[in-house]
């Protein structure tokens, strides 16, 4: 494989970068690249460079991206909304085809990882995993896709979805999921029991959906960080939603956030528009890991979003009140480092011998790009140039 030199980037903080690629590693990055006599020289005129991003929370068996527009239909409970959604999946296009257009769109705009969850419960069986199943393994070398079995439907209220979760982790999942405990399942001890049993037999992560407002949530996280503290599984648990943590006062925040960072529990938020969420800032102050995900993208939950996880960041800093640069930074590293970290990614991030994936964007530094989200990204993948990159520096930098 040729060897490859970039010159003429900036880094996150907008210093002068130049980097050295060999068999689609990073040999050497930093302001001055070594000497390599027979490389190939591309200048990047001055664009940022980052890590591909990390989308910690995406649906991908339920969104319509590749189908038609499906206009948003209301609901006035999770069970109707359930039905519609039913109603309306039936009739689109398989799986693994929306899918596949919406895992596209994220790659095009520099995602390189994601965990998506899947709808597993009696219901659907594990019709929609060996769908998922199929189409990560076409995006195999591209975009990491982890796998989350979802009970949407519930765990106990909705007989014959334990043994469906455990069937999907022996499978191909790597993370079992939950749902709401008490308010959707009616059953949290029983809820727990089954999920956090699944995953410390058979090694998997756990990624819990909760949407538990108030005080009953955080009561819920502290539950789930016990669990988590007992069974030894810190750094494998996570807390999807979590909006309890935007409903309470400091008081109940700070508490919570200790339990979830003795614990080593992690909490991702998508900063939803409509819906009070967890303070980013004094979680990750008390040691608490906090990540992002686009979650629902064009469903029939909501008709918003498109896969772009640097918008997704803007959006969580927009929502925040993130104004200064390092706070900026933080909804950044929500997308890329936090996330991975939380996925358990090996060799992620722009290092000597990680694997040579990043994006090139038109921004001075990274605070900007998070600040204005430019929509043109030029990809290298494992050191080489991706779509547009090919052609967008073909001039010789020297």
């Amino acid at each position: 494989m040729t060897d490859r030199i970039y010159l003429n980037a900036v880094d996150a903080d907008g210093n002068a970068l130049a980097l050295a690629v060999r068999d689609g590693r990073i040999l050497a990055i930093g302001a001055e690249p070594p000497e390599l006599p027979q490389a190939q020289v591309t200048d990047l005129r001055g664009h940022l460079v980052l890590p591909g991003f990390v989308d910690g929370h995406i649906h991908l068996d339920k969104s319509f991206v590749g189908d038609r527009w499906h206009p948003h239909r209301p609901a006035a409970t999770l069970r109707e909304r359930l039905a519609i959604e039913k109603s309306e999946l039936e009739a689109a296009p398989p799986i693994e085809a929306r899918a596949d257009a919406l895992i596209a769109q994220a790659a095009a705009f520099g995602t390189v990882a994601m965990r998506s969850h899947v709808d597993v419960d009696a219901t659907t069986g594990l019709e929609n995993l060996h769908a998922m199943m199929a189409a990560r393994e076409k995006w195999r070398g591209i975009v990491d896709i982890q796998l989350a079995a979802f009970p949407q439907a519930g765990v106990m209220s909705c007989p014959g979805t334990a043994q469906l979760l455990e069937a999907a982790v022996r499978e191909g999942a790597e993370v079992v999921g939950g749902i709401d405990p008490s308010t959707l399942d009616g059953d949290a001890e029983g809820q727990l029991d089954c999920i956090f049993g699944i995953a410390d037999r058979l090694g998997a992560r756990l990624d819990i959906h909760l949407h538990e407002p108030g005080m009953a949530g955080v009561e819920q996280i502290g539950r789930i960080a016990a669990r988590t503290r007992a069974l030894g599984l810190a750094g494998r648990v996570a807390i999807s939603h979590a909006y309890a943590l935007g409903d309470v006062d400091a008081r109940a925040q700070d508490e919570a956030a200790r339990k979830l960072a003795d614990a080593g529990v992690a909490i991702m938020t998508n900063a939803p528009g409509d819906r009070a969420f967890p303070p980013v800032l004094r979680l990750r102050a008390a040691g608490v890991r906090v990540f992002a995900g686009n979650d629902n993208i064009q469903d029939s939950w909501w008709p918003y979003g498109n896969g772009d996880m640097l918008q997704r960041a803007m959006l969580i800093g927009y929502r925040s009140g993130f104004y200064g640069d390092a706070e900026l930074l933080t909804a950044l590293d929500m997308a890329s480092h936090a996330g991975a970290a939380v996925l358990g990614l090996q060799g992620y991030g722009l290092l000597a011998g990680n694997e040579a994936t990043f994006v090139a964007l038109p921004a001075p530094n990274a605070a900007a790009a998070v600040a204005a989200a430019p929509a043109q990204r030029l990809l290298f993948r494992k050191g080489e140039p991706v779509g547009e990159a090919a052609t967008a520096f073909s001039r010789p930098a020297r």
